[in-house]
């Protein structure tokens, strides 16, 4: 049975409570009455199934199950804070005050965050996004459709000027079940993955470029920063074609989930696979798998205003 989700009103009125140390003020924050905001609590505590306050005649506080809690929703309602302004942003008008296209990489996993830093310092500024691949990127802006762009391809066109803006690494990743899973795990102890201790013998040797070159892969269409890279990569006669094209992300990790063959993947787009197990990165002896994140505009141009704020929020980002 699936679990219900919290009402994430609820989470930020748990979280004005922590803040003030008083449910009255924290309905008034809130904008609804005590009453209201005590039935919202006891609701989102039967939901959760823990209690998280201790409400007295000097105030409320949290119980250690209701801190918990808090620092939870505080990272819940972040999330769901990129997730509004993403949607806002792709939803934007045409005559948005700054355009932008984002490679599907960028876009799933930085750009919300980006956006949010620029609200914060732009807060009237109007963003118009489009999603597409790098290739489609790469148009949009030589044909002064967009402002800015962002892309995971290395090629650009000379009818562009790039930026580097953060710097992605490709994994190739496996089912836990696939042959590869265990390459590069020592044969005794618990060492992590790929750092064996020294001197101790190796189950597999990590993977070489002449081994994933051999193999048929899932990969991404062409035009797709990721499958441009990987092209780059693995040139030359001895490749084998893949095994199956996917436009997306999402459906070249639920086809490696399935067993059908080994993926090469941003480590952005697999973190979440790879923390929770379903997914195995393999380690590779002789590639350089990583690769700029580019910003890029038309060249000859100066950029300026709301872009060029995107794009410094976006290298700052990527380097603390």
């Amino acid at each position: 049975m699936t679990p219900r989700w919290p009402d994430l009103a609820s989470l930020e009125l748990l979280l004005l409570v922590a803040e003030q140390g008083s449910l009255g003020k924290a309905a008034k924050l809130h904008g609804v009455t005590q009453a209201s905001a005590s039935r919202r609590l006891d609701t989102l505590e039967r939901e959760l199934g823990v209690p998280l306050l201790h409400r007295s005649t000097t105030g409320s506080r949290l119980t250690p199950q209701g801190q918990v809690v808090v620092d939870w929703a505080r990272a819940t309602l972040t999330a769901a804070n990129d997730l509004l302004t993403g949607v806002q942003a792709l939803r934007g008008r045409r005559d948005a005050r700054v355009r932008v296209a984002a490679s599907m990489t960028v876009a799933e996993y930085l750009m919300p965050g980006w956006l949010v830093a620029l609200r914060r310092v732009l807060p009237d500024v109007e963003v118009g996004l489009s999603v597409v691949n790098s290739g489609e990127v790469c148009r949009m802006a030589m044909d002064g459709e967009i402002d800015a762009g962002f892309i995971e391809s290395p090629a650009v066109p000379r009818e562009l000027t790039s930026w580097p803006v953060a710097e992605d690494r490709l994994v190739v990743v496996v089912a836990p079940g696939h042959e590869w899973a265990r390459r590069g795990e020592p044969l005794r102890g618990e060492p992590l993955r790929g750092e064996p201790s020294r001197g101790e013998p190796l189950r597999g040797a990590p993977l070489s470029r002449a081994d994933l070159a051999a193999t048929p892969l899932v990969v991404r269409e062409p035009g797709s920063g990721t499958r441009h890279a990987l092209d780059r990569l693995l040139a030359g006669p001895d490749v084998a074609p893949p095994i199956l094209e996917l436009s997306s992300n999402a459906a070249v990790k639920v086809a490696v989930e399935t067993g059908l063959a080994p993926a090469v993947l941003s480590r952005l787009a697999v973190a979440a696979e790879l923390r929770d197990g379903r997914l195995i990165e393999v380690p590779v002896a002789d590639l350089d798998l990583r690769r700029p994140l580019l910003a890029v505009w038309r060249a000859r141009t100066r950029l300026t205003g709301p872009a060029a704020e995107l794009v410094r929020l976006a290298r700052t980002a990527a380097h603390g």
